[in-house]
């Protein structure tokens, strides 16, 4: 059997380790203290994003519960129909032994 070849063609042994390669140290700063946020601030910034907000039409809300309801139907007839195929091949199963 051939053997695997690294990108290089060569491997590298064994003994070197990132350590042993010289590997650089990573540094994590402190998170700078978060600035408090006044009322009136606060209440203005959701406004704002209340602004934002894009709601959907009459039309649009109408189609979408219609095609949640046809979804509805079709999950509940595949559904009804696994199941009733389960029950009667488990009575099957169970009534050969009678």
């Amino acid at each position: 059997m051939a053997k695997a070849k690294t990108p290089r063609g060569r491997r590298k042994p064994a003994t070197q380790t990132a350590a042993a390669q010289g590997a650089a140290t990573v540094t994590v700063d402190t998170p700078s203290p978060k600035k408090k946020t006044s009322i009136p601030q606060f209440i203005s910034e959701v406004r704002a994003e209340a602004r934002k907000i894009v709601w959907p039409s009459r039309k649009e809300t109408w189609i979408t519960s219609v095609m949640v309801f046809i979804m509805v139907a079709i999950a509940a007839a595949f559904f009804w129909i696994v199941d009733a195929g389960l029950t009667l091949g488990s009575q099957f199963i169970l009534g050969i032994g009678r």
